[in-house]
């Protein structure tokens, strides 16, 4: 498999992850107001920052090591 389709579903597997936990936790996590705020704003771009970080490292393990297994038999 090319460093580029790796690259790929290093970004898809990512991106999905990301999203999917950080929007069920940020509504967990963040009290919604009547109107939101810098805080609330602030709050959630990190946590969707500090996921977006996890994810991609987690989709890069898991990519490189079903990589790794398969080229390498």
């Amino acid at each position: 498999m090319s460093e580029e389709v790796q690259k790929r579903l290093i970004t898809i597997l990512s991106s999905a992850l990301s999203s999917i936990l950080a929007s069920r936790l940020s509504e967990r996590l963040i009290d919604l107001p009547e109107e939101r705020g810098v805080k609330d704003d602030v709050k959630e771009a990190l946590l969707r920052a500090g996921f977006t970080v996890a994810a991609t490292l987690a989709a890069s393990v898991v990519v490189r090591s079903v990589v790794g297994k398969r080229w390498s038999s």
